[in-house]
Order: structure tokens, then sequence, then C-alpha cells
């Protein structure tokens, strides 16, 4: 596949992961205080869908950790905001198995190529190990706001998502510039800015409200 395509679909990605913080940011913007939106997940399932096609496309193992680490919270929050249902059946089916698709494709003679993904020749290793634990870092957020939401029995954005978020995306940009990926700098360094408004709007909310 070309690289164009390859790239197309990273940065198609991104755009979709930068328009659900746009999203977010402008609607808590409105209300004084941090929102979670429908649409916020529904960006978040679409662009975790593409961006894990990129991440094999671009034989990246740290990528597609992570997206299917969240994959399936974006849905479980979806389910618990009600808008997972009204979906068709057929489609949920669909985006519930893709995941085990692509890794069912990816096998080479019946056997996972983990070799491909770790191949020095392919990535550093203390570069790839950067990446497994941005990724992983990144991805705690999510799972963090999982738990959080669980147990407010709604789907919820609270404060420690964000500071988890800052930490993480400034991983991931290192992690980009050294990988010299423009699909992970671009897209990170533009969610940067918007972690750290959300932590502000959050500040300022929680001080009017004391």
């Amino acid at each position: 596949m070309s690289d164009v395509l390859v790239y197309t679909i990273g940065f198609t990605a991104q755009i979709l992961f930068s328009a659900r913080l746009l999203a977010q940011w402008i609607i808590s913007e409105k209300q004084k205080k941090i929102i979670t939106p429908s649409l916020f997940w529904k960006l978040s399932l679409l662009a975790s869908f593409l961006l894990f096609v990129y991440g094999y496309l671009r034989d990246d193992f740290a990528i597609m950790l992570g997206q299917s680490l969240t994959y399936f919270i974006y849905i479980r929050n979806l389910h618990l905001q009600g808008e997972w249902q009204r979906a068709p059946v057929w489609f949920r089916w669909f985006l519930i198995i893709f995941p085990i698709i692509i890794v069912i494709y990816s096998y080479n003679n019946g056997e996972y190529d983990l070799q491909q993904f770790f191949s020095k020749d392919n990535i550093a290793l203390w570069l790839l190990v950067l990446g497994i634990v941005s990724q992983v870092l990144f991805t705690y957020r999510f799972v963090y706001q999982w738990i959080y939401s669980e147990r407010m029995k709604s789907s919820e954005l609270p404060i420690g998502f964000w500071r988890i978020s800052v930490v993480g995306a400034s991983l991931i940009l290192v992690y980009a510039i050294f990988r010299k990926d423009p699909v992970l700098f671009i897209g990170h360094i533009a969610g940067l800015i918007i972690y750290i408004r959300n932590i502000i709007i959050w500040k300022k909310h929680h001080r009017a409200s004391t």
C-alpha cells in the first residue's frame, strides 16, 4: 500500500481525534465546566478504528496496543450514554469484531509475526519501549475515566483524565519526534493545548462552586 494512502488514513484519524477534543472544548467553554458530549465518544470510536488500521499498516506495535486498549472503552461510554443501543445491530457487531479480524488477518502462516513488530531493523528497542510506555500511560487515562464513570453510573471526563492526558501526550510527542511520525506529532501537539485548557476550566469551575 502506498505511503500516501497510509498517511491519509493516519491523518484522518488524528483529525477526528482533534475534532472530538475541539467539540468537547467548545461545549465546555460555553457551559463554563467540563462537559462530555456523546459526539466525543462517537468521533473517538471512528478515529480509533482508523488509527488501528494505520498502526497495522505502519507495523507499529505501540500504536496498535494503545488503540486496542481504548477501543472498547469508547463503546462502553456510548453504552452508558444510551447511544450505542441506537445503532443498528449489524453495525455494532462489526465494530466489536473488527479488532479481532485485524489480528487474524495479520497472522503469517498461522503464526503471529511478533518478530516483525519488535524487529530492531524497523525500530530501535529503546524507542519501542518508550512508545509502549507512552501509549500505556496515555491509554490509562481512559481506564481511569471508565472506572470513574462506572462508579458515577454516567459518562464523565474527570480532572484526573486531563492530568494524565498531559503527561501521556508529552511522552508521545517525544516518541513521535524520534520516530519521525508526523501523524502522531501533529495530533498530540494540538491535543496537549486542549488538555491544559480543560484543567484550567475545571479549576475555575471548582473555585466558583466552593
